[in-house]
C-alpha cells in the first residue's frame, strides 16, 4: 500500500469540497478610501486537488488525476505559470484549517514557487516533477520560521533529491546556510532522512521507486522528522548561529523526483483576540461601525469604521477566521497601517474580503476577491463563501505578501513602489497596526481566532 498525506486527509474529511468556508477576515475602516470597493485588476484563476490530512500518519494515497498532456512549467530561473483550468479542490478539512494548515502546492500550477536553476520543474498528472537540467531548488516565494511540513515524494532508482528547510534561494553550504533533509538512498555519507553535513539519519532506509511521506517539525533550534509515520531523525542545532527562518525548498539533484500534497502549518502564533472582550484593540475615532464580542467572535455592523490593534507588526504570519453574514459584503484586514485618525482611519495595506464573482464564475472575482491585496492585486479565484467561516493566512515578509484562503493560495504580490510611510502611496516596510474594517451601512461580519507570529528575517540577503 502506498504511503501518502492524501489518504489521511480524505479519511478525515469526506466532504472536502464543502469545506471552502473557513477563515479570517479582519476589517479596517476606510474613511475616504473605503477598502474593498472600486476597480480590481484582472484576476488569475484557481487551485486544485489531491487529498491529504497533515498528521504524520501513513496511508495509501494515489496521485491527482490531472491531464498529462498539459504540463505546467517554471520559467527560466523565475516565477511560475499561475493559471488554473478549474477551481481548485480543497484538501484540508475544517479541523486542519482551524489548526492553521495551508497547501503549498495547488495540484495544477507552481504558483507560490520559484526556481533557482533551469531544471525542468513542471506539474504533470497533478504532481511536481523534475528529471533533467542543472541541479537546483524549487523554493517558496516567502520564508517561514517555525512550522510543520508534510509532503509526499517519489524518487526514481538512483536519484538524488531533498527537502530544504530554512534555506536561502540558492544555498551554498548545507552545514551553514540551510537544513538539507536528504532523499538519496545511495549517498555515500548522508542517506535518505539525514541532514546533509549535520546529522545522519537511521541507517538502511530505502525509498526509491515508491511514494513516501515526510512529516517535519522545525521549531527553534529543534528539528524532527518522521518517514511514513516512523520517527527517523531528531536534531538540535547547537551552533553559534542557528537558522531562524528561510524558504522551503524541493530539490532535483539528479534523476527523476516527484512531489505532491505539500502542506505547512506555521507554529508559534499567539492570540491577538482573547474571545471575551476587545482588550488589545481600540476603535479608530470618527467611525460609524459597532464592534462587539458575540459568541467568542468580534462582530461588526454598520460602517464605515475600524477596530485597530494596539500592537504593531512588521514581518509576520497572521491567521484568522472570518464570516460574512450576507451576500457579497465588503470588508478587509488592514496591516502595516499608520495609527488611525478620524481624518485618515485606514492608511495601510488591505487584505480584501469580498466573496462575489462575475457571472457566477468563481475563477473571476467580482471585487478583487477575498485574499487580494486591494487595489494592488486580484485574487486568483474565490475560495470562500458568504455566511460560512473561512480561514485566512497572510505572510508579510519585507515587500512580499502571500495570502491563503481556506488553505489555498490566492495571492502573491511584491511591492516594487518607492518607500512611503503610507501604504496607499508607496511601499511600507516598517511595522504598523492590524485593523478590522466595517465597510458601509450593510456591514455584518464576524472575526475570530485572530493570531499572529513575528517572522524573523534571515541573515542572508538571498531571500
Amino acid at each position: 500500500m502506498e504511503h501518502g498525506v492524501r489518504n489521511i486527509l480524505t479519511a478525515a474529511c469526506p466532504t472536502r469540497m464543502r469545506c471552502m468556508a473557513r477563515g479570517i477576515a479582519v476589517w479596517l475602516f476606510g474613511a475616504l478610501v473605503v477598502c474593498g470597493c472600486g476597480e480590481s485588476p484582472e484576476p488569475v484563476p484557481g487551485v486544485p486537488g489531491s487529498a491529504e490530512r497533515p498528521d504524520g500518519q501513513s496511508g495509501g494515497g494515489v496521485g491527482q488525476s490531472e491531464s498529462a498532456d498539459a504540463a505546467v512549467t517554471v520559467g527560466q530561473r523565475g516565477k511560475t505559470v499561475e493559471e488554473v483550468s478549474r477551481l481548485p479542490e480543497r484538501l484540508l478539512n475544517q479541523e486542519r484549517l482551524a489548526n492553521g494548515w495551508i497547501q503549498l502546492f495547488d495540484g495544477q500550477t507552481l504558483f507560490g514557487w520559484q526556481a533557482n536553476s533551469e531544471a525542468n520543474w513542471a506539474v504533470r498528472d497533478g504532481v511536481i516533477h523534475a528529471d533533467s537540467g542543472p541541479p537546483g531548488l524549487l523554493v517558496t516565494t516567502v520564508p517561514f520560521a517555525d512550522y510543520e511540513l508534510m509532503c509526499d515524494f517519489k524518487l526514481a532508482s538512483g536519484g538524488n533529491s531533498g527537502v530544504f528547510l530554512r534555506t536561502p534561494v540558492s544555498p551554498k553550504n548545507p552545514a551553514v546556510d540551510c537544513y538539507e533533509l536528504n532523499i538519496c538512498d545511495s549517498h555515500p555519507a548522508f542517506q535518505t532522512a539525514s541532514l546533509v553535513a549535520r546529522k545522519k539519519g537511521l541507517a538502511g532506509l530505502k525509498v526509491e521507486g515508491d511514494w513516501h511521506t515526510f512529516h517535519v517539525v522545525v521549531e527553534g533550534r529543534k528539528l524532527s522528522v518522521t518517514l511514513d509515520g516512523k520517527p527517523v531523525l531528531d536534531f538540535i542545532d547547537e551552533t553559534a548561529s542557528p537558522l531562524v527562518a528561510g524558504r522551503i525548498g524541493l530539490q532535483m539533484n539528479g534523476g527523476e523526483i516527484e512531489f505532491r500534497n505539500v502542506f505547512a502549518r506555521p507554529l508559534g502564533v499567539k492570540p491577538l483576540f482573547n474571545g471575551n472582550d476587545l482588550k488589545g484593540w481600540r476603535e479608530v475615532p470618527g467611525g460609524k461601525s459597532r464592534f462587539t464580542v458575540v459568541d467568542g467572535a468580534i462582530h461588526v455592523e454598520d460602517g464605515a469604521g475600524f477596530l485597530e490593534s494596539e500592537s504593531t507588526w512588521g514581518d509576520f504570519v497572521l491567521q484568522a477566521e472570518a464570516r460574512t453574514n450576507g451576500d457579497e459584503l465588503n470588508s478587509g484586514i488592514f496591516f502595516r497601517a499608520e495609527p488611525g485618525t478620524s481624518e485618515h482611519p485606514s492608511n495601510g495595506y488591505e487584505l480584501q474580503i469580498h466573496n462575489g464573482s462575475k457571472d457566477g464564475n468563481r475563477l473571476v472575482p467580482g471585487n478583487a476577491g477575498t485574499g487580494a491585496i486591494f487595489r494592488r492585486t486580484t485574487a486568483r479565484f474565490v475560495a470562500a463563501e458568504d455566511r460560512k467561516w473561512c480561514a485566512l493566512t497572510l505572510v508579510a515578509s519585507g515587500p512580499t505578501f502571500s495570502v491563503w484562503v481556506n488553505g489555498l493560495q490566492v495571492t502573491e504580490w511584491r511591492d516594487e513602489r518607492a518607500d512611503d510611510p503610507n501604504p496607499r502611496r508607496g511601499r511600507r516596510l516598517a511595522a504598523g497596526h492590524i485593523s478590522l474594517q466595517g465597510h458601509d451601512p450593510t456591514t455584518d461580519l464576524d472575526f475570530r481566532a485572530i493570531r499572529a507570529a513575528r517572522l524573523p528575517q534571515p541573515d542572508t540577503a538571498d531571500q
